[in-house]
């Protein structure tokens, strides 16, 4: 039933004033050329997911049929008026919202007059669907959901898609980078924030044109972290389990262009039955989704059995190590990885071991930092002392950084590895500190 997917961006800039930059007029000319293509598409639903529409307790389904208002944007009033009226359909909506309360999942419908849309939301619908040929269904973007949640919220959608049984396109509205630009900025001259920035868009955009959607959502975190991701880039996972996560997908990035220094982009997937020459590890199997059924709740996987991981303490041929007297990693990955003589760390935070607790302070969270590194490189037969490169993640460098560097010192200043020390605007976890470690066996 769902027959493709896009990202697009949101801004008002592209719809409004496309004349006053040469890359938001091209992003527009694009859009619309996507717009034919789903309006020649067959297909019956417009499922939107936007990160501009942020909800906090849970997420929310607009399913008034017919939302109707003149929005102005809160930065760039300026820009002027978008007046919208919107087809929606509420059964959808209602549907969606069912399974995932059934899934133990806090959310709610959306039926008042004056609700505002948001601006992603408004110019997506806009511009591919300009005479509400196909009724729509929008989903909120929770500001704290993380991966499970958001994961979740995506198997939810394909159980809902596959359930109703209508064609169905899925919007997902999200920039890559998101270093919006704070002062004013002649409009002409509109770039990409930071040369990093564009680097890590331009990767993204290279896996997304191979069709691989489940290899960007396993870098989500990374992305995020290194370019400031749209929302953490949360609704790549979001979209990744509402697609199937997997990597066989047709891609095809329409458009790249700066809008007020973010990275913005079109992208089209379609799924596809080729064969590839690589595929993802299945980190992890799809949750059994209850879908509300005739005579009340039914089990349905969405995506059938994942692959039997093997068991023993490989993957790919090379040792992987996994400790109980260090935190569990927050994301698919191990420990450590044994290469040769050499081992390499995932990145080590704070956290306590069994509780999750984060100790209070920077001195106290880089000792944990390093006691947490102790134990993964004992477990794995080495120690403190054959560290050999450190990469340090702070997110508040002028705060913190005389204070790590002495409690640093205390336990690594005799051992002397190399050191790189990154300021970085977040952390996957709530915390104020991560070590990246290299070591010999």
């Amino acid at each position: 039933m769902i027959q493709r997917a896009y990202i697009v961006p949101g801004q008002p800039h592209i719809y409004l004033a496309p004349e006053r930059n040469a890359g938001w007029a091209s992003l527009r000319q694009a859009y619309q050329a996507v717009g034919r293509e789903i309006a020649n598409s067959g297909a019956e639903l417009l499922l939107v997911y936007s990160t501009q529409w942020f909800s906090v307790i849970g997420h929310l389904m607009q399913v008034d049929p017919n939302p109707k208002w003149t929005l102005v944007d809160q930065n760039w009033y300026e820009f002027g008026e978008i007046p919208y009226s919107f087809r929606i359909d509420p059964a959808f909506g209602e549907l969606y919202a069912g399974i995932c309360k059934a899934n133990g999942m806090q959310a709610s419908t959306v039926n008042y007059h004056g609700f505002p849309i948001d601006t992603g939301s408004v110019v997506a619908l806009k511009l591919l669907n300009p005479d509400n040929a196909i009724p729509a269904s929008i989903v909120s973007c929770n500001i704290y959901a993380e991966r499970d949640e958001s994961r979740a919220l995506g198997f939810a959608a394909r159980a809902a898609i596959e359930q109703y049984g209508k064609k169905t396109i899925v919007v997902c509205v999200t920039n890559l980078s998101n270093r919006y630009e704070v002062g004013d900025i002649d409009p002409s001259r509109d770039r990409v924030s930071s040369a990093k920035d564009d680097e890590w868009n331009r990767k993204i955009l290279e896996m997304l044109g191979e069709g691989r959607l489940e290899d960007v959502a396993q870098v989500a975190r990374e992305f995020g972290r290194e370019a400031n991701a749209d929302m953490g880039f949360k609704a790549i996972w979001w979209l990744g389990a509402l697609m199937g996560e997997h990597n066989r997908y047709d891609g095809k990035v329409w458009d790249y262009e700066p809008v007020w220094g973010t990275g913005s982009a079109i992208v089209e997937l379609t799924p596809s039955a080729k064969e590839l020459d690589f595929e993802k590890e299945f980190d992890e199997a799809a949750p059994a989704i209850a879908v509300t059924g005739g005579t009340g709740l039914q089990t349905h996987n969405v995506l059938g059995e994942a692959p039997k991981r093997d068991e023993q303490d490989t993957e790919d041929a090379t040792p992987v190590i996994r400790t109980e007297r260090a935190p569990k990693p927050v994301g698919p990955y191990p420990h450590a990885r044994r290469v040769g003589d050499l081992l390499f760390l995932s990145g080590i935070g704070p956290r306590t071991p069994g509780t999750n607790e984060i100790p209070v302070g920077i001195e106290a969270q880089t000792r944990r930092c390093i006691e947490n590194i102790r134990a993964i490189l004992e477990d794995a037969g080495s120690s403190l002392d054959n560290i050999l490169d450190v990469t340090v993640y702070l997110t508040d460098m002028k705060r913190d950084f005389e204070r790590f560097n002495a409690v640093y010192a205390e336990y690594l200043g005799h051992v002397q590895p190399t050191r790189t020390t990154v300021g970085v605007d977040s952390l996957p976890t709530p915390i104020d500190v991560e070590l990246k470690v290299i070591a010999s066996q």
